[in-house]
């Protein structure tokens, strides 16, 4: 499990295009899913397509956090 304080800060390299390559941004998201134990692709569309309004790396991690999977 990734600390918040982690998190944020990886979530707001992301945001900022801080990143050397399609590859390292490509770890990055893969690294928030698995260490805010969300689905694949989940931080990538809060980031990229938020919801209702621009997030900010705070909103992206507390929405992650928050996810819970659907019961089948």
């Amino acid at each position: 499990m990734m600390s918040r304080t982690e998190a944020v800060a990886l979530v707001g390299r992301v945001i900022a295009g801080d990143h050397a390559s399609e590859d390292e941004l490509d770890a990055c998201l893969e690294r928030l899913d698995r260490g805010l134990a969300c689905p694949a692709g989940y931080v990538s569309d809060l980031i990229h397509w938020p919801p209702d309004h621009d997030l900010t790396p705070e909103e992206v991690v507390d929405r992650a956090l928050s996810h819970r999977p659907i019961a089948l």
